[in-house]
């Protein structure tokens, strides 16, 4: 019952309310973006859903557009600067998410919405994550986030998508309050935010390996 239609009451009463009472940091939060890395102040960006069906993410951009003398885009770390780095640390970068869930492309919890070209390169399991919406924030990202290898977090939303209950969105947004606190799992090593997954084959690694030890830690 909760799958099939209490997530979805869920996610709208919630975000409804949500960006009702955040209106006053959307506000400045914008202000702050448009001053120190430009406009537009919304980073939007095509991403699949639920089923692999595409949408577009909004969210608060959190890297500016400098360009280097031959006009190409600077690194990631070189174009994120410290006003960009307190918004992805905070999560304040991800608000905007929140109409996402409103409009049904999203819900609060599920696993995160990755790039298109990715859709290619999962095995027949790793696809399994998008049996539900994509989420703000998830299993993954309460037990590591950024920190965590694709695999490793490929695992932990398929163990989601298998075990989603209230209880566990419950529990996931509840750890999420404070992770947030902690800043933990921001950036890969080496990565102002993560490397680019290629796909398990490519890396040598079988997929049916015990590529997270155990997916249910947090629990």
């Amino acid at each position: 019952m909760y799958r099939r239609f209490g997530k979805r009451v869920l996610d709208v009463v919630v975000s409804m309310v949500l960006l009702l009472l955040l209106l006053p940091v959307f506000l400045v939060a914008g202000v702050f973006v448009g001053v120190f890395l430009g406009w537009p102040v919304f980073f939007r960006q095509i991403r699949p859903g639920w089923g692999g069906r595409l949408f577009t993410l909004i969210k608060f951009r959190s890297m500016s557009s400098a360009r280097s003398a031959d006009g190409d885009l600077l690194p990631d770390h070189m174009r994120l600067g410290r006003v960009g780095s307190f918004l992805r640390s905070s999560s304040l970068d991800e608000l905007p998410e929140l109409w996402n869930v409103f409009r049904g492309q999203m819900s609060l919890v599920g696993p995160r919405p990755l790039l298109p070209r990715y859709l290619e390169r999962y095995t027949p399991e790793q696809a399994r994550r998008m049996e539900v919406r994509p989420g703000i924030t998830g299993w993954a990202q309460v037990n590591g986030r950024n920190g965590l290898d694709w695999e490793s977090r490929f695992e932990m939303d398929v163990w989601y998508v298998d075990n989603l209950s209230l209880g566990l969105d419950l529990k996931i947004l509840a750890m999420t309050f404070f992770k947030v606190f902690q800043r933990e799992g921001i950036s890969a090593e080496g990565h102002a935010t993560m490397e680019e997954f290629r796909g398990t084959a490519q890396k040598g690694k079988d997929p049916d390996s015990a590529a997270v030890r155990n997916p249910r830690r947090g629990s």
